[in-house]
């Protein structure tokens, strides 16, 4: 299998990380779609060796070898000063996540990796850009997809993700809720092996609504879309109150947590596996992972930025990619 990696932003730590991952051995094939000269003077700047070859997508494929990395070339249009953001140089990383996609959707790559990228750059630059879900359901040209962190010991699905927490309410939906569990339940069977998934669901409002005195969000929307929900796809139980659904009691025959928004249920997985989580793009007709954390520009090329969400999440990426190929074949 091929694993396609993108750097992310250039001045950010994506390139350090990738240069980290890089130096260890894997069973599958890694190519990245980069600027040869950024990666080399960025591995000068850490003190890694690091060959470059050019990526042949006619040579048979091989196992990736530590301390080399096989590029696509895309060179930046502007210099990479490590931890100043170019704003000249945003569309060079939404083009890197365009060739990934195409790549992935034409079957060159079993799957895509990407290291964070900076949203404000590229939204400075005139590209309306949310984020990696969007861009990537965008190209794929699917109407819903699923943000979803898997951390060793949790997984925490998204019903929104990156909205103002005033535009919450507002899109918590009966529709969103069925889209969003029919693909979390269909995907954790699909993806994961998990063939009668259990999922908690978590309520919108303090206490879940305390029946009604604290929001009407659980009554009126949460609770019939888990009553009328097929219970030969996925165990649903909620809407539990966010402040106690994430103990330990709860959490150990769950297969996964719905949270109604980003930084309800992000902050828990992340204080539990922060550096080994991995952001999973649910919905998606490719394999997509990325890393839980973000560009870290005062970190970049001091050598100080830890890969081990980027290695987690191209672990993840192998293995959701040889178990697809495993049910295809049966």
């Amino acid at each position: 299998m091929r694993v396609v990696v993108t750097t992310g932003e250039p001045a950010g730590i994506g390139p350090d990380v990738l240069i980290g991952a890089c130096q260890r051995a894997w069973p599958t094939q890694l190519v990245t779609i980069a600027d040869s000269r950024l990666l080399s003077e960025r591995a000068s700047q850490l003190g890694m060796k690091l060959d470059i070859h050019p990526y042949d997508p006619t040579a048979a494929i091989k196992p990736h070898r530590a301390g080399s990395v096989e590029i696509i070339e895309l060179t930046c249009p502007y210099p990479v000063v490590s931890g100043v953001l170019e704003v000249g140089n945003a569309s060079w990383v939404t083009e890197s996540l365009r060739l990934a996609a195409e790549g992935c959707m034409d079957s060159s790559f079993s799957a895509v990796v990407t290291a964070p990228v900076h949203k404000g750059i590229i939204n400075d630059s005139g590209t309306n850009f949310s984020g990696h879900t969007e861009f990537f359901a965008d190209i794929a040209g699917v109407s819903k997809v699923v943000m979803m962190l898997a951390a060793p010991r949790l997984r925490v699905a998204l019903a929104t993700t990156h909205l103002p927490l005033r535009d919450v309410p507002d899109a918590i939906t009966r529709e969103l809720l069925r889209q969003v569990l029919s693909i979390l339940s269909t995907e954790l069977k699909s993806k994961f092996g998990i063939q009668l998934p259990k999922i908690l669901v978590a309520g919108l409002n303090p206490h879940a609504g305390e029946m009604g005195h604290l929001g009407m969000e659980e009554i009126d929307i949460i609770q019939p879309v888990i009553e009328e929900f097929d219970t030969r796809l996925a165990q649903i139980i909620g809407p539990l109150p966010a402040d106690t659904l994430f103990r330990r009691e709860y959490l150990q025959d769950a297969d996964a947590v719905l949270a109604m928004y980003h930084d309800q249920g992000l902050p828990v997985l992340k204080s539990q596996g922060f550096g080994e989580a991995v952001n999973i793009t649910l919905g998606l007709p490719f394999i997509r992972t990325s890393v839980d954390h973000g560009t870290a520009l005062t970190l970049a090329g001091t050598g100080k930025a830890q890969d081990s969400s980027l290695i987690a999440a191209i672990q993840q990426a192998f293995e959701l990619a040889a178990l697809q190929a495993k049910s295809s074949l049966n």
